[in-house]
């Protein structure tokens, strides 16, 4: 059930069509450089190779149910970036004191914007963007402030709920800031939640007040005002909305500006306010739900700054150099925990969006710059589905060249995977071959983190091999403030998720049911627990939940029972290979884990999304695939298939020809028989968090997704 890719470069080599002679001469060619190479680099690389060998964490008993620490943390775990910073809001005063003047956040001013007709007859709408407009520490300290005294003075108490409902921005991070300074508690709540889940989250922690963007507050928020009776303030981040009329009585509107004014105001007149204890509720952060309806993760001052630490000490020189890219949702740990590593640090934050972020974005106007060419950020997080479309656009482009250039592409490639591997670097690589790709994200990405999700082994050493720089790969859980592993900088091994940070420990409790035991050879297994100061709260207003997934041992430690199934490594790494919920029992009593047989798929240029799906009255894997329309329209031309987009995904004949495919690609996998879908679904929609169906991380919404295509489960097993 192990559904770790191999990690050795023979086995995620491209595959180029040179003649045999001329492949022998150009080897000869690249064997004499490499030799001529090898001794400047022999230094550095047999120092990158010594670490990357390296133990990185040890059990701290010789029980089989140890918990593993990293080495740096054998003594004792970390949880406090700067002493005597032990709230959120000290944190904040000692950066600001250190870095007063630097820039900290910084916004694209809006130049134009434009609707554009497309082919198909659709209007998109595109934007012209100009230079960053940055505030400094001291600027977003002093708006902060004054907000929450705003916030005080409109009624606000400490250690009471508000909410933001708000995209990734500027604003966004000021007003945390402020709550975190007044003692506020922030519910956070995805930009992309549907109704039901908004009024859910707002009704269950009882807020009265909320911040949000006046988009966000016409499209979502007007329809439900009046299912959230205890509403009272609605403050917009970027200017009054339209129309008033359409609110119930009672619910005021503001913009932040006028809160801010309002609080300035307070402030002189040196009105006291409550700070924050560091056992004190930071943050209920609702998670993307993906089983039913999100719940509030209670995270406390200490649980953020614990995991922030454990982060800031894998990222090597951190500092005011560095240029980050927030462009993920702020409701997410990840983004959330990332942009506070960078401020504690004196680095910048350049806010983006998805569909701005590079030259070739949606909404970017053919010919001007995406947020990357502009910002040429260091520092960058991701998820899997954003590194996936990155990895399947280079691989069309490429597909796409002269058969010289394609060559020379798969050839650099292929050497500087073979490079990586021993440890060495590949200079001439990366300014003649790799220099294009590595501009699509600003040309300076020092480094690559991903998160939210596994990372398949092809598409972490791509990004490695194309983007000149290290692909960590993170581990952990918004009930963790989002920390539990990152993987070591110098680390080029793939499939793995790193050792456990210096914030917390790790340990494989047995799981009978799948067959997975911390005394397992040669490899300990098991499921993974977390432990440490950043494991949280638990969950708001939910006690039998939080029972089932927090425990305290008898030192007073808590702990988190995260569902994911793990091996560690012999130098201490972890490496994720199931989950729990994600393994079903076949009829015929076989184990399958839906997520390995996604994770064997859905790297294939046919495929934008897959969901395997079994249960245990039936013999056989069915799968729902949305697949690529460029792909599938090409493969439908060579089979002599016609028809529109929804024709060709409601075709038998396509769905067996694409079912053929993925069968091939299982079998090359290496997928048991009974673990390759025998039916498929095509899906003529993308699944998108907007339809409900994937999380905003893109993680798959199993529940709703069988909801949405029970009609055609019935048909793929035969209606009972």
């Amino acid at each position: 059930m192990n559904n770790h890719v191999s990690s050795k470069p023979s086995t995620m080599k491209l595959k180029h069509t040179i003649n045999p002679i001329l492949l022998y001469f150009i080897h000869f060619l690249i064997s004499l450089y490499t030799i001529l190479t090898y001794i400047p680099f022999y230094f550095f690389s047999e120092s990158r190779r010594e670490k990357s060998n390296q133990v990185k964490a040890k059990p701290v008993n010789s029980k089989p149910d140890s918990a593993y620490r990293s080495v740096n943390s054998l003594d004792g775990l970390a949880s406090v970036l700067y002493p005597g910073c032990d709230t959120l809001d000290k944190v904040f005063t000692y950066a600001k004191n250190k870095f007063k003047n630097k820039r900290l956040l910084g916004t694209r001013e809006v130049l134009n914007e434009e609707d554009e007709l497309q082919p198909n007859g659709k209007i998109f709408k595109k934007v012209i963007l100009g230079h960053y407009n940055w505030l400094s520490y001291e600027d977003v300290f002093v708006q902060a402030f004054n907000f929450g005294s705003g916030l005080q003075k409109l009624g606000q108490k400490p250690k009471t709920n508000i909410a933001i409902f708000c995209e990734t921005r500027a604003e966004w991070m000021i007003a945390a800031q402020a709550c975190f300074m007044y003692n506020f508690q922030l519910v956070t709540l995805y930009a992309t939640l549907g109704g039901p889940a908004i009024v859910h989250g707002l009704n269950e922690t009882e807020v009265t007040n909320i911040i949000t963007s006046k988009e966000l507050l016409q499209t979502k928020l007007k329809d439900i005002v009046s299912l959230v009776p205890r509403l009272r303030h609605i403050i917009t981040v970027d200017g009054k909305p339209p129309t008033w009329s359409e609110f119930p009585k009672g619910v005021i509107v503001h913009t932040m500006a006028a809160v801010q004014a309002l609080g300035a105001k307070a402030s002189m007149e040196n009105q006291p306010h409550s700070k924050p204890l560091p056992s004190d509720i930071a943050v209920i952060m609702y998670t993307s739900g993906s089983t039913g309806l999100p719940k509030g993760v209670m995270i406390s001052h200490s649980n953020i700054i614990a995991g922030i630490t454990g982060m800031a000490e894998r990222i090597p020189e951190l500092g005011e150099e560095d240029v980050y890219i927030g462009y993920l949702p702020l409701a997410h740990v990840l983004e959330l925990s990332a942009e506070l590593v960078c401020l504690s640090h004196g680095c910048r934050i350049g806010y983006s969006s998805p569909q701005t972020l590079a030259d070739q974005s949606s909404k970017i106007k053919k010919g001007s710059k995406g947020d990357t060419s502009m910002l040429k950020p260091t520092l960058m997080a991701a998820v899997p589905e954003i590194m996936d479309r990155i990895y399947k656009n280079v691989m069309n482009k490429v597909n796409e060249m002269s058969s010289f250039q394609r060559n020379l592409f798969i050839l650099a490639y292929n050497y500087k995977m073979e490079q990586i591997s021993k440890g060495r670097s590949t200079p001439l690589c990366n300014s003649f071959v790799f220099q294009k790709v590595r501009s699509l994200l600003g040309g300076n990405i020092r480094l690559l983190l991903c998160g939210g999700a596994p990372l398949s082994a092809a598409t972490q050493r791509f990004m490695n091999i194309c983007f000149c720089c290290p692909v960590g790969q993170g581990y952990g859980l918004t009930e963790s403030a989002g920390a539990g592993t990152i993987t070591e900088v110098w680390d080029y091994n793939t499939g793995r998720v790193g050792a456990p940070l210096v914030c917390c420990e790790i340990k494989l409790k047995n799981w009978e049911e799948g067959g997975y035991f911390n005394t397992d050879k040669p490899h300990p297994r098991g499921e993974i627990l977390i432990g440490g100061q950043n494991v949280t709260m638990g969950y708001y207003k939910n006690e039998a939940k939080t029972k089932a997934d927090f425990f305290e041992d008898e030192n007073g430690q808590r702990w988190l029972c995260t569902g994911d199934i793990g091996e560690f490594d012999p130098d201490g790494c972890l490496k994720i290979i199931d989950r729990k919920k994600d393994l079903v029992k076949l009829q015929a009593g076989e184990y399958v884990s839906l997520g390995k047989v996604e994770a064997a798929l859905k790297n294939l240029p046919l495929v934008d999304n897959i969901c395997a799906y079994a249960n245990s009255y039936h013999s056989y894997v069915i799968g729902f695939v949305v697949p690529n329309q460029k792909e599938l329209t090409e493969l439908a031309r060579k089979k002599g298939l016609k028809g529109t987009w929804e024709e060709l995904c409601n075709s038998c004949e396509m769905e067996n020809e694409v079912l053929k495919v993925l069968s091939e690609a299982a079998i090359s996998a290496s997928l048991e028989k009974f673990e390759i879908p025998v039916k498929i679904r095509l899906s003529p929609e993308p699944w998108t968090p907007e339809t409900g169906l994937v999380t905003d991380a893109f993680k798959l919404k199993r529940k709703e997704l069988k909801t949405h295509y029970q009609a055609d489960i019935e048909r793929m097993y035969g209606r009972k």
